[in-house]
């Protein structure tokens, strides 16, 4: 599956491009005066192969969730079972990333992808809490079903090794992990997701994050560690120093993504990169969140670099290995609100944004069609 995903990734349609570009330039506004929001239009029009792109509608997001061995290092003071507990937060619709996909009509999918404790039995979601397919936004956005968040049970195994000591999984746990994304894109996809988003859940998951992005993007390891939940500077330079040693240890090569993924990563960030070379793949959207994403990003790209096609960085997180990343990737996120909650706000936040970018093609009138002068 793996292999096949990544054959199926091929380069923006250089011809929907220029289409784009040319009637970005016959629309009635100032050639430029959209900024990023105009290539972000051409660069979609790419990824389609049409211009204008589809609507970037319905939106899904999917949250994977696992468990990291190297939270026995102590590089969080978060008990390790807040993740099972905040799946149940998910399924419940009481989580910052329910909200948000209540106000955008986006559906929310959870995966438990390597979970270590067992998970609470999901209790059903209230009036108020449940997502809607467009009623939640308002009497006049449209009527539509209320979906509950749903759960998919995927576990590969519960949570990794710690990579402090040995690899975090096995090669073969790496890519069952990543098959798991791929297979979850193409089931949103096919039941009519017009983008995805990516969410992420796991105590102590920004330490392999800083990891992917140290060995992928080739910057020191304390440029690519942060403070994640906001620990103390004992704690922080604790993980800056886990870091450091699995490097170290493991001498990942970036040349062999999955390898990487092995030694240093965790189960949602490679079931996240399958996510991004699924969603390349079926040529649709992928809308980044925060330093969990994006590292998983760099591992897409390590696997089939014309996946950067379908990537759009929602927002740039205040990890600072989110930055590096984004800067080998090539990518401008699209907002800057100093967010470091993960879940998939951020890309939630940005969603409209992009969904604007798109909308321009399909509803600006041209110069000659409105009977407007130019300069």
């Amino acid at each position: 599956m793996l292999e096949s995903t990544i054959a199926a990734v091929r380069p923006l349609d250089e011809p929907a491009m220029v289409a784009a570009r040319e009637l970005q330039g016959r629309l009635t506004k100032p050639a430029g005066s959209l900024g990023a929001l105009e290539e972000l239009s051409v660069r979609l029009a790419g990824l389609a192969g049409v211009c204008p792109p589809p609507l970037p509608e319905p939106a899904a997001v999917a949250i994977f969730a696992g468990d990291h061995g190297v939270h026995a290092q102590g590089v969080t003071p978060w008990p390790q079972e807040v993740t099972a507990q905040m799946i149940g937060n998910f399924l419940a619709g009481g989580a910052v990333v329910n909200a948000f996909a209540r106000q955008a009509g986006a559906s929310v999918t959870v995966v438990d992808v390597g979970v270590a404790t067992p998970l609470p039995p999901a209790e059903p979601a209230d009036a108020a809490a449940a997502p809607s397919g467009g009623a939640a936004r308002g009497d006049d956005a449209g009527a539509g079903p209320s979906t509950a968040p749903r759960l998919v049970a995927a576990n590969v195994r519960p949570g990794t090794r710690d990579l402090a000591v040995t690899a975090a999984l096995t090669r073969d746990e790496a890519r069952a992990a990543v098959e798991t994304g791929i297979r979850v894109a193409g089931e949103l996809v096919d039941a009519g997701a017009g983008i995805l988003l990516t969410g992420d859940m796991g105590i102590a998951n920004t330490t392999p994050a800083a990891a992917l992005v140290a060995a992928f993007a080739g910057v020191d390891p304390a440029a690519a560690t942060g403070r994640g939940t906001g620990v103390d500077d004992p704690t922080y330079a604790r993980k800056v120093d886990v870091v450091r040693a699995a490097l170290a240890r493991h001498a990942p090569d970036p040349a062999d993504p999955l390898g990487v993924l092995a030694a240093v990563g965790g189960l949602e960030h490679a079931a996240l990169a399958g996510l991004i070379l699924g969603a390349a793949a079926h040529r649709v959207p992928v809308l980044l969140d925060g330093v969990i994403a994006v590292s998983a990003a760099l591992a897409a790209a390590a696997f089939a670099p014309d996946a950067v096609g379908a990537m759009v960085a929602g927002h740039r997180s205040a990890e600072p290995g989110a930055t590096a990343a984004l800067r080998h990737l090539g990518l401008d996120p699209l907002i800057d609100l100093g967010l470091r909650l993960g879940e998939g706000t951020g890309a939630l936040l940005a969603l409209p944004v992009v969904t604007g970018a798109v909308r321009v093609l399909h509803e600006v009138a041209t110069f000659d069609s409105a009977g407007v002068s130019e300069k």
